[in-house]
């Protein structure tokens, strides 16, 4: 697939490193909002194996408050513009914000990654004569209350179809279906149910034919389940990716890299027997 002027092997799983360059993300808000430090730990990252790492200017955790336009360009640009001078890695800007998504066209990054899935005014508009890849990801609601009672009838179907119809509008809009990938939005407007279902079931949006990014790293569904702190959901995390690589994902946002990759190729690998019949 070609993210702007580069082209990547989807074949092989992807391994996007998270660096947020926020007060307040759920993770590590505050680590990494310094642009040397954030800078060091995206060379981290790659060094473990990051194919892409997807910088974040505005919080999107549960109950986030939203930032202006300038406030996010002000932390996520000096970043982007090291990490594309400095670094070989396929370089995603995590942002609803029209205005990011034209200077990040701008400065040349590969990938832009709308966990509004550019339904805000002037999003299609902004990244329609581009070449950069868009990511798609459905969210129930808004972060500051997209956790408050989440319901769905079947929420693989109805995610699905979200992703399916707003690929359309897109499309529809004058992009290149091309370009586009899907996020299933783990732990964006669902329960726990909710994301075992979708992790159960991401074969079925691995067959709408788009490529499928996937993050559950860190996230509440792993504490959930392993009773764990933020920190130290690193093994809960990357079995979740090993699975979602098992179903077919082409792409996982995470935290942890290098422990995530050892679990990606065995997941690969199995895929590749089943694949063939073994």
């Amino acid at each position: 697939m070609l993210f702007a002027d580069r082209e990547l092997d989807l074949s092989v799983p992807r391994i996007m490193g998270v660096l947020n360059v926020t007060p307040d993300s759920f993770s590590d808000g505050g680590r990494f909002n310094h642009p040397e430090r954030a800078l060091e730990h995206a060379q981290e990252m790659i060094e473990a194996g990051a194919d892409f790492i997807d910088v974040g200017g505005e919080s999107t955790r549960p109950g986030a408050a939203p930032v202006s336009e300038q406030e996010e360009l002000d932390r996520v640009c000096p970043v982007v513009e090291r990490l594309l001078r400095d670094t070989d890695a396929l370089v995603s800007v995590d942002t609803s914000s029209p205005a990011v998504m034209r200077e990040g066209i701008r400065m040349g990054v590969h990938l832009l990654n709308d966990v509004r899935a550019f339904r805000r005014p002037g999003a299609i508009e902004a990244v329609r004569d581009a070449s950069q890849a868009l990511c798609i990801m459905h969210m129930q609601g808004e972060p500051g209350t997209m956790q408050d009672n989440p319901v769905y009838d079947n929420v693989v179907e109805e995610v699905r179809t979200f992703l399916l119809n707003r690929a359309r509008e897109l499309v529809a809009g004058g992009i290149g279906s091309r370009r586009l990938l899907i996020d299933p939005g783990f732990g964006f407007g669902k329960d726990l149910a909710h994301n075992l279902a979708l992790l159960k079931r991401l074969d079925r949006m691995v067959d709408t034919g788009y490529p499928v990014l996937a993050g559950m790293s860190r996230k509440r569904m792993i504490g959930a389940l392993t009773g764990r702190d933020t920190p130290d959901r690193v093994v809960g995390s990357a079995v979740a990716a090993a699975l979602a690589v098992e179903r077919g994902v082409h792409i996982v946002r995470v935290h942890d890299v290098a422990e995530t990759l050892d679990a990606v190729r065995v997941a690969h690998a199995i895929r590749g027997l089943k694949e063939y019949g073994h």
